[in-house]
């Protein structure tokens, strides 16, 4: 029997990330001059903040901070999401979460497809948020069945893809020309096409409902629309846009700027107007445009518990009650002066936010702490073990997403000056059956994590808790 080297699903995401980001600052230049600005003010923010890079450097995370990104697809079928699902699996990403985004006027729900142990994610932190059209929330029937036969016509796959992805399910994994080609075949699907495959008649009728149907019902595939670099200091790169010829959009999504940062801060340049082409009634191609491709950067904080999470949701809805903030930027001011007030109640220093319970975060045994001065309570205690310094803790990193800030994000770079209005109507249970798979509940993998650092610790000082 012939034995095979397979390479690994973490080397396999590794190298598509790669690619994927290659693609897109061809594709987009202004991604490529991010790319440089965010790594020059990670190097000063990392400059100015020794114990920053320290925690850094001791949670063994300060090498992923270059190599951090997220992008973002969306797809019109279930048929396609399933395929997609399939694929990410062969580079180790599994779906968390479940978004519904209709409640904030988007017309899609969503997950994101990311590694989910600690050792994968050290290796390569990519991650893709992924959203399914819903055309049940598209009033005009005769629209949402022209939609529905144009996505069923088109294979967003290759053949060679589809039957690279069979090979792998079988046989367990790929070799090394097999991942090579798997990568190569599996990035033309997130590839932009300049031809709609639509008439400029039918694309206009899809803008008008919604620009997102638009985008997704048009082309031959679902093009990646965004890469996603982290930032540690967002409000600084927010600031040097401009001077980058990058205009960015007018608010920061998600919470107000922190000592202690939580869950996840989002900015973008603005959406692209990009030539196309569509078919006419003669069958001739004509020019337009497109609105849809853009830049996004992040900042990512500690990941919430639930009581961590009903507090930020609650005072990000009393924020918007006083300022909700306008596409246009005219009252950005306003807004975040009323985030930064409301959140006051939101405690800003890492003890206080666990003594609370309200933030997750990973245990590990100091160093050099001397075992034979504690008690065998003590040693059995964590809270004992962390008051005495025997233990110390580190935020988790929020690795997930946020409906309002991936919604904001969408409507201000698809040029929505207002509002749409749909009935909020999620649907795990059907979207899990069109995926193919449960969903990963994020509330119980970060649980698992830090239990899994208590139990490590306990196990640490176990022969001195049961000396007698």
């Amino acid at each position: 029997m012939k034995l095979t080297n397979f390479v690994s699903a973490d080397a396999i995401r590794a190298s598509f990330s790669s690619a994927m980001s290659s693609m897109y600052r061809t594709e987009v230049p202004a991604y490529g001059t991010l790319l440089s600005l965010v790594a020059k003010v990670n190097a000063q923010t990392l400059a100015a903040s020794p114990e920053l890079r320290h925690r850094l450097e001791q949670t063994d995370t300060l090498d992923r901070i270059s190599e951090e990104r997220h992008g973002a697809i969306r797809v019109g079928t279930a048929a396609e999401l399933s395929m997609l699902r399939r694929a990410f699996t062969i580079m180790g990403m599994y779906p968390v979460g479940y978004y519904d985004l209709s409640e904030a006027g988007v017309p899609v729900h969503s997950t994101a497809f990311r590694p989910v142990s600690d050792a994968a994610l050290k290796v390569n932190p990519f991650r893709v948020f992924t959203s399914l059209l819903r055309l049940d929330l598209i009033s005009d029937a005769t629209l949402r069945e022209e939609a529905s036969r144009t996505l069923e016509r088109r294979q967003i796959f290759s053949g060679n893809a589809i039957s690279l992805i069979e090979k792998a399910e079988a046989d367990g994994g790929l070799d090394a020309d097999e991942a090579t080609q798997f990568v190569r075949e599996v990035l033309e699907t997130f590839r932009w096409h300049d031809r709609a495959s639509v008439s400029g008649e039918l694309y206009n009728r899809l803008h008008d409902a919604h620009r997102l149907v638009a985008d997704v019902v048009s082309f031959k595939g679902p093009h990646i629309n965004h890469l996603t670099p982290r930032t540690l200091d967002i409000d600084a790169v927010q600031e040097l846009m401009p001077a980058h010829g990058i205009s960015p959009k007018a608010v920061i999504e998600g919470p107000p700027a922190r000592a202690c940062p939580i869950l996840l801060r989002q900015t973008s340049f603005k959406a692209l107007e990009e030539d196309v082409s569509f078919h006419n009634a003669e069958g001739q191609w004509e020019s337009g445009s497109h609105t849809a491709r853009f830049g996004e950067i992040e900042q990512r904080g500690i990941a919430l518990t639930p009581k961590g999470r009903a507090l930020y949701d609650q005072l990000l809805a009393k924020s918007r009650e006083v300022v909700r903030p306008a596409a246009d930027g005219s009252n950005a001011d306003d807004y975040l002066s009323e985030l930064a007030r409301v959140f006051e109640a939101f405690p800003d220093d890492w003890n206080s936010i666990r003594e609370q319970g309200l933030g997750y975060f990973r245990y590990s045994v100091a160093e050099c702490f001397p075992q034979n001065s504690l008690s065998s309570r003590e040693a059995s205690n964590i809270a004992a073990l962390v008051a005495m310094g025997a233990v110390r803790f580190d935020p988790i990193v929020y690795e997930d997403f946020l409906p309002v800030s991936a919604a904001g994000i969408f409507q201000s770079n698809l040029g929505d000056d207002t509002k749409q209005n749909f009935t909020a109507s999620p649907s795990q249970q059907e979207f899990e059956s069109q995926l193919g798979a449960a969903v990963l509940d994020e509330f119980a993998h970060y649980e698992s994590l830090e239990r899994a650092s208590i139990d490590a610790c306990l196990r640490h000082f176990k022969p001195v808790a049961l000396a007698s």
